[in-house]
């Protein structure tokens, strides 16, 4: 069968790609055609347009590219049309995503959605968008269902791709992971300051206010796919460290983590790092997001907890003086023990691994 895949950020690319492996595994036939990144490509598919070029965030900043963004809507149709797929999947990315599902449901084009986009946090009328143009939505946190359940949606949980991305790694030792990447053999703390140079800019040198605090520890910079390392030595110090592509092995070997909020809290916690999850945008969005936003957390953590397991710094509050002393408190024995056995828990919430393989028979069952 043919497929067309569209995801537009790092998260999405590393889930889709273990997708198309899945389904690869059982449609030996299959092609792919994709917009994504890197790990879609190493898996076969036909790259269309990297999500380098696709990430805007925050209302302000889609305005100010909504020009590219209206060019990019139209190409992908276009490509969709010129190519005829079986089956068009959807991965999150709801601003682009949810106006292609409405087109191609006007072109008799099969629609799967593989992780839902988080209406159930703000914008809630989407779900009726759902309904009507997706014909098949896979959802992966468990409290999707019931939201979906409410509105008449049947929608199928597979459980969190992440499982799996972990579950399949092997550790190297932590003096091996130091030699390998020039680091000195001290206890880490990895800066996770998101995947976009705006969230970057922001976060980055907040991050690195609190390293004079903290001697007896190393600070190591997560370096985005889509940013190159020149973009990370305007914010760096001679204290710090950057590995690039590598943020899966940087949490493997860190002792805490500073953690701009987003899919890396949940990654971070799945790692069983102690983390402080960070957030400051422009000033305009965050108070729209603030009006039509309908949970109390903003991180994955939470939200799935139902719960403030980690500790939220968000605009204001994010400071070096509150920085430093929420990271003092992570690094205590106690506090962390406790924090881990609720990580635990958090886990058992989310389905065990296999939800990559899971979506993939449930893709072939329903397209059969």
């Amino acid at each position: 069968m043919k497929y067309y895949i569209i995801a537009g950020e790092a998260s999405g690319d590393l889930h889709a790609s273990n997708l198309i492996k899945e389904l690869k595994a059982r449609d030996y036939a299959a092609s792919f055609r994709c917009w994504g990144g890197d790990l879609m490509q190493q898996q076969g598919a036909t790259l269309v347009k990297h999500y380098r070029d696709l990430a805007f965030m925050g209302f302000v900043e889609v305005l100010l590219n909504i020009k590219t963004i209206l060019k990019n809507l139209a190409f992908c149709k276009e490509d969709i049309l010129a190519n005829k797929p079986d089956v068009l999947i959807l991965v999150d990315y709801p601003g682009f995503n949810l106006k292609i599902a409405a087109w191609a449901k006007k072109n008799g084009i099969k629609v799967f959605y593989y992780i839902s986009p988080q209406i159930w946090a703000w914008k809630q009328n989407r779900v009726h968008q759902i309904k009507r143009n997706v014909d098949k939505m896979f959802v992966i946190l468990p409290f999707e269902k019931a939201f979906y359940t409410k509105f008449n949606v049947d929608v199928d949980f597979v459980g969190h791709p992440l499982l799996d991305a972990i579950a399949n790694r092997t550790k190297t030792p932590f003096e091996a992971f130091c030699v390998q990447n020039n680091l000195p053999n001290k206890p880490i703390i990895a800066l996770l300051p998101g995947s976009r140079k705006q969230e970057i800019h922001t976060m980055l040198p907040i991050m690195l206010s609190v390293i004079e605090q903290f001697p007896d520890y190393q600070f190591v910079v997560a370096g985005a796919p889509s940013q190159d390392t020149s973009f990370y030595q305007n914010y760096l110090s001679k204290n710090t460290s950057l590995i690039e592509n590598k943020t899966y092995s940087l949490l493997e070997h860190a002792t805490a983590a500073l953690v701009t909020s987003g899919t890396a809290t949940l990654e971070t916690a799945l790692f069983n790092v102690p983390q402080i999850v960070c957030y400051k945008g422009n000033a305009i969005s965050f108070q729209i997001a603030k009006a039509v936003i309908k949970v109390g957390y903003i991180s994955l953590v939470n939200l799935i907890a139902d719960k403030e397991l980690v500790k939220e710094l968000i605009q204001k509050e994010l400071n070096t003086k509150n920085l430093k002393q929420e990271l003092a408190k992570l690094l205590e024995p106690n506090h962390k023990n406790k924090l881990l056995q609720e990580y635990n828990e958090l886990q058992q919430k989310l389905g065990g691994v296999g939800a990559s393989a899971r979506t993939a028979e449930l893709m072939l069952g329903y397209l059969k």
